[in-house]
């Protein structure tokens, strides 16, 4: 008899575990509380427009190249992949930004004309980034942090200065124009903390902007969902939604099962890649790792306000992706970190996926999702919303010359108030754990249950850490673990 293993979620890390544990040979039943899957990367269809709900930056091809070459998958396979060009822009005032262009070479030039003598500085910078790359990315993640002896290679003895030193030490030493160092500080902002908080180590996140690129898969990045759900599919497993997990049953320190919609499901082996706070509220209390102190002292990180906006009208000066840093970073970091409240002058991130891709908007209009970065567990109101729609879109049409309230068909909002609701996410907090210097690897919680035998979890807030790579490596992280502590042998004839 197949061993019968039931995943609570369907978001990025609950889809690649299940791919990867239909393939050894079980019997997979992913439980969605939502009415599609997709987790955070959920879609919004509204009138001949298409909107990722939640991430829209492919970073890190190589991540998903490799999730799929192990089941012998390519993700032309599935979806159509297109490098930007430019990759994105960065407003500093009216009229006045940086374009980052698809190569280092180009990068390079706009960087000197930004300060002459910066190029080689950077080319410096960049090098380094890649070989903290390689040795993370093709490393260091892929380990389960089970100990702090994973962190221990030849490699990375000699680079532990820069576990010691921070991104934003790193920066500001070598290139003294503001804005050229708020370009290279703004990738960490992936891994959920600021600059002056992450290690120097996770420099390999520049790598990724300015060495390998930025992406889209055409029709958004929900295509990614959507090629690992046939992937699934075809390897067997069973996916159920509008299946709402209230319980997890244990017996004798065993996992024996779940109640969803208030019938139970018994299984050997529960899996969950919801949010990992919420998952323990699941057990009963005695059965939980981590306490509700444990979790408030955790730095999270950030969630988000969001606007999904209809245009009638195609837009100017603005790129696919496009960053306004024309007001405070500090100011704006110590909202979300040191005393969270409600920004006074945000940053935000606009992405328009129709200036690449025709087919998320009707033709002659755009798609616009706006992002505002926000401190987690805020109030969350509909007049709030608004006062910060209308802050954000005077800004927008000052900085880019144009006028585009009265162009707008519709507009749908997402806040820390829907991250709780639709993800059970812990203070509403859009992006999991920061990868603080004390939240990796192995101090980031674990994804085997020390309390519970058959108990296991993926995604964010466990190993490796946020992001969409990340997550597909998590999921793979926990079914190794699985297929190790339940004598699980891969079927290569799975598919």
């Amino acid at each position: 008899m197949k061993t019968r293993i039931a995943i609570i979620g369907s978001g990025f890390s609950a889809l690649s575990a299940a791919c990867y544990l239909a393939k050894a040979g079980t019997s997979v039943t992913i439980f969605e509380k939502n009415k599609t899957i997709g987790g955070r990367a959920r879609q919004l269809k509204k009138e001949g427009f298409i909107f990722d709900i939640g991430p829209t930056w492919y970073w890190m091809p190589d991540v998903f190249e490799r999730f799929f070459a192990d089941f012998s998958k390519k993700p032309s396979d599935y979806y159509q992949l297109e490098k930007l060009n430019p990759a994105y822009s960065v407003y500093f005032a009216k009229d006045d930004f940086i374009t980052i262009e698809d190569t280092l070479g180009k990068i390079c030039e706009t960087f000197e004309k930004e300060e002459p003598g910066s190029s080689q500085k950077l080319k410096k910078f960049i090098a380094n980034a890649q070989h903290n790359y390689d040795v993370a990315i093709k490393d260091l993640v892929y380990r389960p942090g089970v100990s702090a002896f994973e962190l221990m290679t030849p490699v990375t003895i000699k680079k532990l200065d820069q576990f010691f030193s921070t991104i934003k030490k790193d920066v500001r030493k070598e290139f003294k124009n503001d804005r050229l160092a708020k370009i290279l500080e703004f990738p960490v902002l992936f891994l959920g903390a600021k600059p002056d908080n992450t290690p120097s180590f996770y420099s390999f996140m520049n790598y990724a902007d300015f060495g390998i690129g930025t992406f889209h898969p055409k029709k958004g990045m929900y295509e990614v969902v959507l090629a690992m759900e046939q992937l699934a599919m075809d390897l067997g497993v069973t996916i159920k939604t509008e299946t709402d997990v209230e319980k997890i049953e244990v017996s004798n320190h065993h996992a024996i099962g779940i109640i969803a919609n208030g019938k139970k499901f018994e299984c050997d082996i529960v899996l969950s890649g919801a949010d990992y706070h919420h998952s323990e509220t699941l057990l009963d209390k005695t059965y939980r790792q981590y306490s509700e102190a444990y979790w408030n002292k955790k730095v999270f990180a950030p969630s988000s306000l969001l606007f999904y906006v209809g245009f009638d009208k195609k837009l100017k000066n603005v790129n696919h992706h496009t960053l306004f840093f024309d007001v405070d970073f500090e100011a704006h970091a110590k909202e979300i970190y040191d005393t969270p409240q409600w920004p006074k002058d945000p940053l935000f991130y606009a992405s328009f996926p129709s200036k690449t891709d025709a087919s998320v908007a009707p033709e002659g209009q755009e798609a616009g999702i706006f992002l505002i970065p926000l401190a987690p567990g805020l109030t969350d109101t509909e007049e709030l919303r608004s006062t910060y729609f209308n802050k954000i879109m005077e800004r927008f049409e000052n900085l880019t010359s144009q006028n585009v309230k009265n162009n707008i068909i519709f507009k749908e909002s997402f806040c820390v108030n829907d991250f709780k609701e639709d993800y059970n996410s812990f203070k509403g907090n859009a992006y999991g754990m920061a990868n603080t210097l004390m939240q990796t690897a192995f101090l980031r919680p674990k994804l085997k249950s020390k309390k519970v035998h058959n108990l296991y979890f993926t995604g964010q807030l466990t190993v490796p850490g946020p992001g969409v790579p990340p997550s597909l490596i998590s999921g793979k992280l926990v079914a190794e673990l699985i297929k190790k502590h339940h004598n699980l042998k891969a079927h290569e004839s799975a598919i």
